[in-house]
């Protein structure tokens, strides 16, 4: 490459490792050691999983911090992202796996309540468009807690309110939705997510995810056969869409938000692609001539509409160089060149001992990129 260079940094989190913010400092520290004048911009993306409300706050949005119950319960501080009449919500700030306590699960009973009570929030605020990411979720519940949070009611044979979770739902009796919140009529709701599983069934929600959430195959058939439960009552409540929903794209991730997220006008879109679109990519990448993406694992599952697959397309279509870098690298080459990534650099390529690449992951990351530069910059 000649001329001038301007180079984007756009990279999800190293999971376990760095945020998406930390990964971009590190990269650019990497390279101007080896072209100090070298312009650069940092634009840290997201997928809708966790790391969205960072990802937007890192590109100018305000952060907005209330307290919602979290998955089983209890009070948690979540974060939302707002600017100019657009909210970014994250679904695992408020019912993520993030918020249980260490090595416990509760596949029955984790509860999306809390989420609701982020839309809700998110409404107070003034949103005119809500872009709610799901993913990293600890819930199987459907989205009933988070419906009930916005007003819908869940009730058993005896008229009382069915137990949290994806395993309380075998009680339902009766579903109502009329004390649904008016405003999210209002609003652009955009369901951003990186899954397309159905709610139920082998592709499903619960037989997919659920064994990520400490589900027994037991708990699994009886999340399933829950969930199948809960879109049948509902289709009694409001018709033939439930059904339609059920089956749609979308519908299962999350634990099944998605589905709750359709049911109330949600339209659902990609997650990357949205962000992409929220966080100003475009008017980025027209700025730069060489591309950085990345995230901890580049694997079959990148390919799947994670974040690095998302910038690489949209980098190719405005034909700019794409390379990545990322804590291991499980792909061929021309599964890369295919995604439009023309090479990779993992971490485990300076430093083969995969705990230390972990542990430290920040300074190997920079000797990163200082190859990156060498063969690209200079």
């Amino acid at each position: 490459m000649e001329g001038t260079h301007r180079v984007l940094v756009a990279a999800d989190k190293f999971k376990g490792s760095l945020t998406a913010v930390q990964v971009a400092e590190r990269v650019i520290a990497g390279l101007r050691r080896v072209v100090p004048e070298i312009e650069v911009e940092a634009l840290p993306v997201a997928d809708g999983g966790d790391g969205t409300v960072d990802a937007a706050v890192a590109a100018g949005f305000e952060r907005r911090e209330v307290r919602v119950s979290g998955p089983l319960g209890e009070q948690v501080t979540a974060a939302f992202a707002l600017r100019a009449g657009t909210a970014v919500v994250e679904m695992a700030e408020a019912s993520g796996l993030q918020r249980l306590p260490e090595g416990v699960f509760a596949p029955l009973t984790a509860s999306t309540y809390g989420s609701g009570e982020l839309l809700r929030a998110a409404l107070d605020a003034g949103a005119g468009t809500i872009v709610f990411g799901v993913g990293g979720s600890a819930t199987t519940d459907g989205g009933a807690g988070m419906l009930a949070a916005l007003g819908a009611r869940f009730l058993d044979a005896s008229g009382e309110p069915v137990p949290p979770g994806g395993g309380g739902l075998a009680a339902l009796a009766s579903a109502d939705l009329s004390g649904l919140d008016p405003r999210l009529s209002e609003v652009e709701l955009v369901l951003a997510s990186d899954v397309d599983n159905p709610l139920t069934g082998p592709k499903g929600a619960p037989a997919v995810y659920g064994p990520q959430k400490g589900a027994s195959p037991e708990d699994v058939r009886a999340l399933d056969e829950a969930l199948g439960h809960f879109a049948k009552v509902l289709e009694d409540a409001v018709g033939a869409r439930a059904a339609e929903f059920a089956a749609s794209p979308g519908a299962g991730a999350a634990g099944g938000v998605g589905y709750g997220a359709l049911l109330v006008g949600a339209g659902f879109r990609p997650g990357i692609e949205v962000m992409l679109d929220v966080l100003g990519f475009a008017p980025a990448l027209e700025r730069a001539s060489l591309v950085i993406t990345g995230e901890g694992s580049l694997d079959e599952q990148t390919l799947h509409g994670k974040a690095p697959a998302g910038v690489a397309a949209a980098a190719r279509a405005a034909d700019k160089e794409v390379v990545a870098v990322c804590g291991r690298l499980a792909l061929p080459p021309e599964a890369l060149g295919r995604a439009g990534i023309r090479r990779a650099y993992p971490l485990t390529e300076v430093e083969p001992d995969v705990a230390r690449c972990i542990a430290d992951a920040g300074p190997i990351l920079e000797r990163v990129a200082e190859s990156v530069a060498r063969d690209f910059l200079t």
